[in-house]
This record gives C-alpha cells, structure tokens and sequence, in this order.
C-alpha cells in the first residue's frame, strides 16, 4: 500500500459519525456532502471531521462506513492496540501466549519487514497524517476563533501521528498540507535515517511551538488537545532527543516539564488506581492531560482499553467478576509480565526477604507497600516457551471497565470498556522532569519530584528515597513502577540503553528463555517489507 495517496473527500463522505470523542458528538444529516471541497460551508461540518481524526488512533472505523483500513481482523490492526502490542511485547512488561502472525516476532526481538503489526501500525499512522493534512490544507486562512483552535488541533494529532513514526520507524515518508492529494510517491527527509531523524523532530517540535498559542488552555474540553497536551509532547520530544538527534535536550524538557506542572488544571488523582478505572476522565481526574476517549456504546470495538483488560484477563487467574468488569467475549487470556519485570515492580528483598515470589500466601502481592502494584500470581512465574498459555507468567490487571469505587460504568456494556487510554498524565511530567533534573546534575530536585510520585504510591513517605538512592536503573525501575502497560515501555528501555545491547535481560528476549542480547538496529523498526517495494523513494532502516 502507498502511503499517503488516500482520497479523504472519498472517505469522507462516507463519515457516518455517531460518536468519537465525549466532547465531539455529532450526527451530520447529510454525510454524503460532507466532502473537503466544502469543509468551509459549516463550522459543523469541521468539527465532524475533526472527531474523524482522532477516532481514527483509537478505533477501526466509524458507522456504517466500515473499516478505515480493512484486515483479516479489523480491530487486531487499529492504532492504539498496534502501539500497545511493539511498545510492550518487545519488552519485560509483556509477552503474548497467541499464535497468531508476528506476535511471535515481537516476543522474541525477531520481527521482520512482513511483520503485520509494524505495517498495521505505519499504514494507521499515515492514515491519520493523511486526515489532518487534507483538513489543515481546507481550513488555511480561516480567522473563526473556534476553528483556528480546530486548525491547531489538526496539527498537533499530525505531529503526535510524527512523534510515533519518529520514535518507531524513524524515517517515514513525509508529506503536509502542501502536498496536494492524489497519486504520487512520497519522499523521506533524507536517505540516511541519522539524518532523516533530526529533521523530523525538528519539524515537530516547530509545528507544536507554531500552534502552541492557537490551543485551548489547559484543561479547556477534554479529551480535545490542549496547550497541556503541547507541553507534554514537547517534553516527551526532549525526554528523548538524545536517542532521535544525538544531542541532549534536558534543559528544555524541565522547561516544558515546568510549564504543565505550574499549571492549576492539573493535579494527581490521590489514588494512583483512579487513572485505569472507567471513570478516569478528567471530569473526575484532574491527571488525565490527555487521553483516547473510550465508551461502551460509542467507541465499541476490541481496541485500547478493551483490548488490554480482555487479553490480560482469564477464566481462572484474572476473572471479570474478581477485577475487570466485561463478561461478553471475555477471558482471552493472552498477555501477561513476564517473571524480571515482578522484581522491577517490587522490592522483593526488602518486602519478601529470602522468599521473594510468595505464590502460596500473597497471592496478589498485598504485602508490597507500593499501592501501583495490579499483579496476580498465576500456575507459574516462568514461561515454558514464548506461546506457552497465558496461564504462566505474571497476570496484570491494571486496568479496569469497572468505576472506581467497582460500580458500573456510565454507558456500561458488557463487551466493552469505557475506560480512557491515557497518553499523557501528571504523573509523567513529574518523573520526566526528575530526570532531566538528574541529568542536569539537580539531585534534589529529581529526588523531590519522584517523591511526589511516591507519596502517593505508598500512601505517605515509606517510599521516599534520598539522593544516595538516585541512578539510572533506579529511575528507568521507577518508569516501569508508573507506567507499565501504558505503552511507554520500549521508548525508555531504549533511552537507557536496555532495549537490545545493553546489560539487561529478560525471559526470551532474542529468542532464549534466559534472554540474549539482541543487535542494536532493533532500537528501530523497518519500514514495512510492501512500502519498499511499492515506493521507489523510500529507503530501508540499516540492519533490514
């Protein structure tokens, strides 16, 4: 499939919107003319297409217009769970026990070109960038205050579609509004990845400078991007500018870092467990920056949410009636930790002296102190093999369909969550400025922040650390404590180089059950094996 050639006043009119987004709900009465030719006529017809662009990193299609991309399974190829799958499965916090095509590759650090996740997830992110295009290009010039903010909106889901192709893929095809829709083949930046990679994370960083100004302010209409979501991506952007351009960026990830911490729209949730419970929007979570709206009515689809609660979850170990909530299609019983990351999540020397997986009497590991710990003994902490059945391994089950205080959510349904995906929360701006403070060498300040996270983990300071406590295994453990199954996993076991060669191993990673250490050029993803052979312009990454 070429990328980027999709005629989007064709799929366009075919947008049968009920709903995407909470704050976007729409039914247009005539979806067959709203066509990018006339996206002028109606304000309404902008927000419309607007919720188009964000459905689209969520779910697999809208209404009776089917899939955005059609696949053997639709919902297996959407953006989010695609995400979820190589940001987490490739690492400790995950291994899938399915058979099916390219999951085996992920749990192993053995992927390919052909591998279907890697080119589902490239061909939805083009897909989204193809959206926000075309609709930037037909807003251009407009002054209406509200669609100068549906304009900037535009923007910063296109520099977020980059910020992933950037972090995965590392030199995609590139195209912007100035690139007129039709048949045509896309260029990178530049041939050499090296290159190619700083050039887009220069332009991504622009582009968010560009529309900082033009955004609502923090928490104007969740879930719609902010001015707080800006800052989070910039800092995300920073957080790891050394891995993207070679040249540290810390001093500007504090800065913006700072500016989403200032700000009085945002505060921790006081139960850490409130962000992955149906009723985590920020409505009532003043920590949710920015999140994938998820509803069991209008977003219903095995994706995001759904998806991580139902193939973590089993008849026998992780049951709906115990933790999640769903009982239609439920108890998929796939993903599950793998053994070294229950040693990343608890402290088991100092909980469990010598007996540090108490199976037999903690079941649930209640006698962590740190509350952030959602993990379930199964038959066996050791995985046989990498398809073995999800009943070995360390269940997780930190997400949930149910509210938090385990009563039924608003716009229940049986089959799916209306828990949202978060994408950026407080909590992350505290533990990347911590360590940009580290790497500028402001200890004090790194260990204040990371106490913060931890007061709340432990309810109150018998978590706390001191600086003698502060290095980099100590704050990437601390990540992984935050923010596991969030999809954030792979992105910082590269950042401190433990994803492929460096000292850290984990139960069949390079295809061993003790773990090997894997090549370098795995830090990034190829370029799908069909893109290279349909686009004479497109290179493939070193290594593939």
């Amino acid at each position: 499939m070429k990328r980027n050639i999709i005629f989007i006043g064709i799929l366009l009119s075919a947008l049968m919107i009920v709903s995407c987004i909470k704050d976007l709900d729409v039914t247009p009465k005539d979806p067959a003319t709203i066509l990018s030719g006339n996206l002028n006529d109606d304000p309404a017809y902008m927000k419309m297409v607007l919720a188009k662009i964000y459905a689209s990193f969520i779910i697999e299609g809208q209404g009776s217009g089917g899939p955005d991309i059609s696949a053997s399974d639709n919902a297996f190829f959407t953006t989010t769970r695609a995400l979820w799958n190589v940001q987490e499965i490739s690492t400790d916090e995950a291994i899938c026990a399915w058979g099916d095509v390219g999951i085996a590759d992920l749990n192993t650090q053995t992927w390919s070109p052909t591998n279907p996740f890697l080119t589902a997830l490239y061909q939805r992110l083009g897909l989204s960038i193809t959206y926000a295009n075309e609709f930037i290009r037909n807003t251009e010039g407009n002054v209406d205050p509200e669609v100068v903010k549906y304009r900037a909106e535009a923007r910063f889901l296109r520099a977020l579609a980059y910020y992933w192709d950037l972090d995965l893929f590392g030199n995609p095809p590139f195209t912007t509004e100035a690139d007129k829709v039709g048949n045509f083949y896309p260029n990178q930046l530049d041939p050499d990845v090296t290159v190619a990679r700083k050039k887009l994370f220069s332009y991504i960083v622009s582009e968010l400078q560009a529309i900082e100004s033009d955004l609502g302010e923090p928490g104007f209409s969740y879930p719609r991007a902010d001015k707080g979501a800006c800052w989070m991506l910039l800092s995300r952007l920073y957080l790891n500018a050394e891995v993207y351009t070679g040249t540290a960026k810390w001093d500007s990830c504090k800065m913006y870092t700072d500016k989403v911490i200032a700000s009085p729209a945002y505060s921790l949730a006081p139960d850490y467990r409130q962000n992955f419970c149906a009723d985590n929007d920020y409505s009532q979570n003043k920590e949710m920056i920015f999140a994938w709206v998820q509803d069991g009515v209008y977003t219903q689809g095995y994706v995001g949410t759904t998806f991580i609660i139902e193939s973590s979850s089993d008849a026998r170990y992780i049951r709906a009636e115990d933790f999640h909530g769903l009982t239609s299609n439920t108890n998929w019983n796939g993903n599950r930790a793998r053994i070294q990351f229950l040693n990343v999540m608890i402290d088991t020397l100092a909980v469990y002296g010598d007996n540090p997986v108490p199976y037999e009497t903690d079941s649930l590991f209640k006698q962590s102190k740190d509350q952030r710990v959602f993990l379930k003994r199964k038959q066996s902490p050791n995985i046989p093999s990498p398809s073995s059945s999800g009943d070995y391994g360390i269940g997780v089950y930190k997400f949930t369909a149910k509210n938090f205080d385990g009563s039924e959510a608003n716009n229940s349904n049986p089959a799916y969550a209306s828990t949202d995906f978060p994408i950026f929360r407080l909590a992350d701006a505290y533990l990347m400025r911590a360590e940009a403070e580290y790497r500028l060498g402001n200890l004090g300040n790194a260990v204040a922040d990371i106490n913060v996270i931890r007061e709340r983990a432990f309810k109150g300071t018998d978590g706390n650390i001191t600086t003698s406590d502060l290095d980099d295994k100590f704050l990437l453990s601390e990540r992984g404590r935050e923010f596991y199954y969030e999809a954030q996993r792979r992105t910082d076991l590269i950042r401190f180089s433990q994803f492929t060669n460096g000292t850290y191993m984990w139960a069949w990673k390079g295809g061993s059950a003790n773990g090997s250490s894997t090549d370098s050029h795995l830090n990034i993803f190829p370029i799908p094996g069909d893109e290279v052979s349909a686009n004479p312009n497109i290179h493939q990454n070193p290594g593939y």
